[in-house]
């Protein structure tokens, strides 16, 4: 028994390893998928196992199988292999060390180590399990999932392997000059992300290598040690030299898996040996950095996002927008367009809802040309079908020829421009309603999202969204943003916070651009350089009073610069950390006094003073006196005006308290005084309630003061962004110009596809030999081949003349304009021969002109040499004629007939039957029944043994008793079977010399032969 595997014969085989199974979490799982001759393909790779070792992984075999045949590709694969191999059921689990084969009729994933079997989700012929597995296991296992595409036609297993490669795995693929058929391996290869080329007999080798480099080590270190590291950064030089992108800013656990994987394939122990590796391989650099750029996508991918996106995110942008707006969407990390495509469906689904035709235009970029390229076809694999609605399917793609693909429609293809753009280093489009980046920032480090962010934030417009993947989020940065769905990730961006716009531009967008403008930092504001500083403007007031404490504050209490030892009187206030208020840092015994008198500073511009008040200060009571001024500084040096002055002054001597007790003794003791202080008392209680009201309604008025001045700050900053966004016209310019540059490329190519068009049409009309006139509808010539030019008297300078105006070579022929109307007017071809003056025939057709659009826009014209058929056919004609001859000088009569024995040809003059007696009818329907017998006998024997027979036969014809020497020779088709018979009366009644006559009957029998062979 072998290591992980169950007993041989076992009858609980399947029950057990469901029960018993461990999940495939140590081990890597292969899923091989393979289609039309895939039963050699299989063969082969398991012949290549090796018989001493165990490969130490699981093998899942998915193949296209009849739905309504029992499958034995599990009794096949068991002459190949030792491993165990089991034809799935529900919930097995997968094993190391054993194959694993779907079965008919269902589609099988793979989750949590086990295979799952479900109901098939499309129709037959449409159904893509290979697709559906792989992209299963990768999901599962991670870099522990391999795929292999073996022969098979169509694309399935595409998008399987993309996911594949996605989350780290490998692909390999058989060897395109190996396979019965190269449909699956092609297409896989076509996406660039096959790892490994090989017949399938060399693979296994190849697997058991790569698992045991990849595998077999201990686990990776979260923080990679000072050598790795090191290497690390060496490999990002050499990526930069040779693709211009740097990678150092990317998550190192994603760096260091995908090196490691390309350590793997390469069966590459170290690091050090890795960099060596690239430096003197440079295909390598190219390889590696596809890799780091493998992202999984697809239509619709997460389907909740995007209904999202579609209920509550397009109404929106197309509620704000006139009739002839522009709707502008931003698609970064694009990758193969999937994703941009789906944005322009929804987009176009909801303007045909409308009625309305608005102009849409999506920038989808990524830093991969090879990516980029395969988006701008707009091909994609017919097992994209599983992640589109039917409907979807049907209304914006059309299939290619052989269905292995779909295209996308142009109506949609046209909403999009791709093309290559680093988002860390370009420069952004500019005013978007929606930007889309999902799944970029997961892969970028801390420091580069906080930089991406504001930059999608400046690229928008007021009110733009920002669709963000399932595990990314705005961070930091929720003063930027306001959070429409959580969950989605979908947020909108937001206008009135402080210092938007220089987050935006000043700390990003100048060192994007090379700008020579000092950036800004978060909360610092642009002041003309005349005005003074906090501090000396604190220090200038201060001058003017001998105090030691000082406090600068604005209207609302904010201290904007303290002097001196403020401690005694100021503490920090509970609650929200980071409060910068004098009124709510007010000790006890001066924050009333403190509110009453700035209150009364800002209403009357003057300088209040209040004096004697006692602050607690550490259990004990410090006497002070309040004073609260404008700051008299000119307003040219004042940053943000009006400003305040709160001056604490210490009293050294309690003369207030001495001179009350003094007055207090003085005062008659008795019961007057006790009543009068009863009095003083209540009026003193009834001025602290005063009081209390009094400051709480400043309070409160003190906040609806600051609500204002807070809209006045925002409509402010509205000022303020307009007039940054005028001094950043330099880099709007630079987006408009990378547009144009953009859009540019993209007409290059399509000229450069026209063009290529043009030459395939030309060099094809030329090659057919097929003299052909295009016309319009005012019957000028639009193109004409070389071959028509012996037809038509054309030069190439003729091109937009009339038809009329040319003198053609068809003499006899006048109808020719007359006919090009009828059929423009009818628009039913028309078809006839007509001879030239070199006496050639031709058979000229002339047919509507269509467009793919179904718009008639001409006639179309061709002349299809037929003299040599001319020729031929009145050469039999003549043949004939002359047989019809030849038989009428002997008393023969000759008959064919098929293999019913009813008469299809006949040449009697001497019987006195005509063809319409004849045709159709059999001996029986002619003759009498003894005689039609005796016929019907000798030919059908002829029929059946496909030899010729000769005989003397009576007959009677109209009561009179004939002799007739009978020969009857099969007739033959194409493929030497009998179709027919041939035969020839010859009379010898009351003759002599048979052997005579009968010598020149088969004479003229054979004549007759020679003919029908002409």
């Amino acid at each position: 028994m072998k290591t992980g595997m169950l007993p041989e014969g076992s009858e609980d085989t399947a029950d057990a390893h469901i029960k018993t199974g461990r999940a495939a979490g140590g081990f890597p799982v292969v899923g091989i998928g393979a289609s039309a001759g895939g039963l050699a393909a299989f063969e082969a790779f398991f012949s290549g196992m090796p018989a001493n070792t165990e490969p130490g992984m699981a093998f899942v075999l998915v193949q296209h199988l009849s739905p309504d045949h029992k499958s034995i590709l599990a009794d096949l694969i068991r002459r190949y292999t030792r491993m165990q191999v089991f034809q799935v059921e529900d919930g097995m689990a997968v094993m190391p060390n054993c194959a694993y084969i779907i079965p008919p009729n269902r589609d099988m994933a793979f989750l949590n180590g086990t295979l799952q079997l479900l109901e098939p989700g499309f129709p037959r012929g449409q159904r893509m399990p290979i697709d559906f597995f792989f992209r299963s296991l990768a999901q599962d296992l991670r870099e522990r999932a391999i795929g292999v595409i073996l022969s098979g036609t169509g694309s399935d297993g595409t998008l399987g392997i993309r996911a594949i490669k996605g989350e780290g795995g490998m692909v390999m693929v058989q060897n395109l000059t190996d396979t019965e058929y190269d449909g699956m391996p092609r297409s896989a290869m076509a996406t660039g992300l096959v790892d490994y080329e090989l017949p399938p007999a060399e693979m296994a080798a190849q697997l058991i290598a790569y698992t045991t480099h990849a595998f077999s080590k201990q686990p990776r270190p979260l923080i990679p040690p000072p050598k790795t590291e090191s290497s690390i950064r060496k490999i990002f030089v050499l990526l930069r030299v040779q693709t211009r992108h740097d990678f150092s800013h990317y998550k190192p656990s994603t760096i260091q898996r995908r090196i490691e994987r390309r350590m793997a394939v390469h069966q590459i122990e170290t690091m050090d040996a890795y960099v060596k590796f690239i430096q003197q391989t440079p295909e390598e650099v190219d390889a590696l950095f596809r890799d780091m750029l493998i992202g999984v996508t697809s239509f619709f991918r997460d389907p909740q996002a995007f209904s999202a996106i579609e209920e509550e995110v397009i109404p929106g942008l197309f509620a704000r927008k006139s009739d002839d707006s522009l709707i502008r969407v931003w698609v970064p990390g694009c990758s193969t367009g999937e994703e941009a495509y789906s944005l322009a469906m929804l987009l176009a689904e909801y303007q045909r809802t409308l009625g309305k035709g608005f102009k849409v235009q999506i920038f989808a970029t990524d830093i991969d040309s090879h990516a980029i390229a395969a988006a701008r076809i707009g091909i994609y694999p017919a097992s994209v079908a599983a992640d589109l609605t039917p409907e979807r399917l049907a209304h914006f793609f059309s299939p290619e020829p052989g269905n292995s693909a779909y295209r996308i429609h142009k109506n949609i293809r046209d909403m999009l421009v791709f093309s290559e753009q680093n988002v860390i280093r370009d420069p952004p489009f500019s005013k978007l309603d929606l930007i889309s980046c999902r799944n970029l920032l997961i892969y970028l480090d801390g420091d580069l999202q906080k930089k991406l962010i504001p930059l999608f934030h400046y690229a928008m417009k007021p009110g733009g969204i920002l669709f963000l993947g399932t595990s990314e989020s705005v961070g930091e940065f929720g003063d930027l943003f306001a959070t429409l769905e959580r969950k989605q990730k979908i947020y909108q961006r937001k206008e009135d916070i402080v210092g938007v716009q220089r987050v935006g531009l000043g700390r990003f967008l100048p060192s994007l651009t090379g700008s020579d403008t000092v950036p800004l930092r978060i909360g610092e504001k642009r002041v003309p350089p005349r005005k003074l500083p906090l501090r000396e403007l604190t220090e200038q007031a201060l001058l003017q009073q001998l105090v030691q404490v000082g406090a600068l504050v604005n209207g609302q209490g904010d201290i904007l610069y303290l002097h001196g030892r403020t401690g005694m009187y100021l503490e920090p206030a509970p609650g929200e950390s980071g409060s910068n208020n004098i009124l709510k840092m007010a000790r006890e015994g001066l924050r009333r006094n403190l509110t009453t008198v700035l209150h009364k500073a800002v209403q009357t511009g003057e300088t209040v003073h209040c004096q004697g008040l006692q602050v607690k200060t550490n259990g004990d009571f410090t006497t002070v006196n309040l004073i609260v001024r404008p700051v008299t500084v000119t307003s040219s040096a004042l940053p943000e005006p009006p400003l305040y002055l709160v001056i604490l002054e210490q009293v050294q001597k309690p003369a207030i308290h001495e001179q009350t007790a003094k007055s207090l003794a003085d005062e008659p003791v008795g019961e007057d005084a006790d009543s009068r202080i009863t009095v003083m008392k209540q009026e003193l209680r009834a001025k602290e309630e005063y009081l209390e009201t009094a400051n709480e309604e400043l309070e409160t008025s003190n906040e609806e003061l600051k609500s204002s001045i807070e809209e006045l700050q925002s409509v402010n900053e509205e000022l303020q962004s307009t007039n940054e966004e005028l001094e950043t016209s330099k880099e709007e310019l630079q987006s408009v110009n990378e547009e144009l540059a953009t859009v540019n490329a993209e007409l290059q190519i399509k000229v450069a596809d026209l063009s290529r068009a043009n030459n395939d049409m030309n060099n094809l009309l030329a090659g057919t030999g097929i003299a052909t006139v295009f016309v319009d509808h005012q019957l000028c010539v639009l193109r004409f081949t070389p071959t028509a030019t012996k037809i038509i008297n054309l030069i190439q300078s003729d091109m937009g003349r009339p038809v009329s105006h040319i003198v053609s070579n068809l003499p006899g022929y006048e109808n020719l304009i007359a006919d090009i109307h009828g059929v423009l007017d009818t628009l039913i071809p028309k078809e006839l021969d007509v001879r030239s003056s070199e006496g050639r025939w031709y058979t000229m057709r002339i047919l509507p002109y269509r467009t793919t659009d179904n718009v008639i826009e001409g006639a179309v014209l061709t002349f299809v040499d037929i003299t040599e058929a001319r020729r031929l056919h009145e050469a039999l004609r003549l043949n004939e004629d002359r047989l019809r001859v030849a038989f009428s000088a002997v008393p023969l009569s000759v008959f064919n007939q098929d293999v019913d024995l009813r008469y299809t040809w006949i040449n009697a003059p001497n019987l006195g039957f005509t063809e319409e007696q004849i045709i159709g009818k059999t001996d029986a329907d002619l003759l009498p029944e003894e005689d039609a017998a005796v016929l019907t006998a000798i030919k059908q024997q002829v029929l059946e043994s496909g030899k010729g027979l000769r005989q003397n036969v009576r007959i009677t014809l109209a009561d009179k008793t004939f002799e007739y020497n009978l020969t009857v020779e099969p007739l033959h088709d194409a493929a030497g079977a009998v179709d027919g018979i041939t035969c020839a009366f010859l009379d010898v009644t009351g003759q002599q010399g048979g052997e005579r006559s009968n010598f020149n009957s088969n004479r003229i029998l054979q004549s007759d032969n020679d003919g029908e062979n002409l």
